[in-house]
């Protein structure tokens, strides 16, 4: 059974400013080893039956996206460049035309381009088993076993269960705190990874069932684009005209062949400073400390500072990162607000200041 990833990196990833940035957001960015994070994406799947991935992305990203997969499968990348953002669905679809030309019988594993997983071997158990039902026509989707009553994330609610594949009852918004907890409490909830397998030709038949409009620009727009030397250039008068939007709710909360793995592994979508520090491995004082910093009386942070030098003296609980252009200093709770910096510092940015 052969694998192909589809690689979804069209992300701004502006929650992990300064170091990301809308020029260089950070699925290319080396935050959780010496690889980036794409690039740890891609060699999660060393060793299963795999082709050379698709890769969507913003065009602006293009050379970075090539230089960063290049030669981690043998077979060449397909870096497929969305003009315009329209959601995952969209983006989903035209990967999986792609898919198709390169072997219509294998199947796609849909990844974020900028989650952390510690378990590998866990992870890849999990791909075997989801591929393995998706060649019976069932679109997968794995449920990350929740550690906590998590409100910054979706859940999926499973129903039974045969061979370790549940059947997938309905996707739920992000819940408020009470709520996380009678789902942690109820045993039938997963935090909802973003990740997905299935044969391309059934979730085109799929999207084409419940979104008629989405099925025929997007695949119009793969039918209709530019091949620019390494590039396909999706077709911009078509992709447009989408009225863009998530694969959960464009086929995942309609279709009756929803199932799930769960999927126990250390998973972080790795959406804070906070999260990576909860991820990353601490010193004695539980400090996280990348590059030249001095720490002295501080107590459970994050420091990162690739170049100046950082002193860091009686704190506790904060983020401090210093990139070229811009210095943060938040407290550890409080790093949900730095998305709204970032817009701050653009502001600030285009008005030549």
């Amino acid at each position: 059974m052969t694998i192909i990833p589809v690689i979804l990196s069209g992300g701004s990833g502006t929650r992990l400013w300064p170091l990301s940035t809308s020029e260089c957001p950070k699925q290319f960015l080396p935050l959780i080893s010496e690889k980036t994070m794409i690039q740890e994406t891609l060699l999660r799947l060393k060793g299963l039956d795999i082709k050379g991935p698709v890769v969507v992305c913003n065009k602006n990203h293009r050379f970075v996206v090539a230089e960063q997969v290049r030669g981690i499968f043998n077979e060449k990348p397909v870096i497929m460049l969305e003009p315009v953002a329209k959601n995952t669905a969209p983006a989903i679809a035209a990967a999986c035309c792609a898919a198709l030309k390169i072997d219509k019988d294998a199947v796609v594993i849909v990844l974020p381009s900028d989650a952390s997983i510690a378990d590998v071997p866990a992870l890849q158990k999990a791909v075997k088993l989801a591929a393995q039902e998706a060649l019976n026509g069932s679109l997968v989707t794995f449920g990350i076993v929740p550690t906590a009553p998590e409100t910054g994330y979706g859940y999926v609610k499973t129903g039974t269960e045969n061979n370790g594949v549940f059947n997938l009852e309905r996707f739920v918004e992000k819940p408020d705190l009470e709520t996380a907890k009678s789902y942690l409490a109820d045993g039938n909830f997963s935090w909802n990874s973003g990740m997905f397998v299935f044969k391309p030709s059934v979730f085109l038949d799929e999207l084409k069932a419940f979104e008629p409009e989405m099925y025929e620009l997007s695949t119009a727009s793969y039918e209709n684009a530019e091949v620019d030397s390494d590039f396909i250039r999706l077709d911009l008068n078509s992709f447009e005209k989408i009225k863009g939007n998530s694969i959960d709710y464009a086929v995942m909360e309609k279709t009756s062949k929803g199932k799930v793995v769960k999927l126990d592994a250390g998973w972080s979508d790795v959406g804070s400073w906070s999260a990576l520090w909860q991820i990353k491995d601490k010193n004695s004082d539980g400090n996280v400390v990348s590059g030249n910093a001095v720490v002295l009386d501080t107590r459970n942070s994050y420091i990162n500072s690739s170049k100046r030098v950082v002193a860091a003296i009686g704190l506790d609980d904060v983020v401090i990162v210093d990139s070229d252009d811009a210095v943060l200093v938040a407290a550890k709770d409080k790093v949900q607000n730095v998305k709204i910096a970032a817009e701050e510092y653009k502001k600030i940015k285009a008005e030549g200041k």
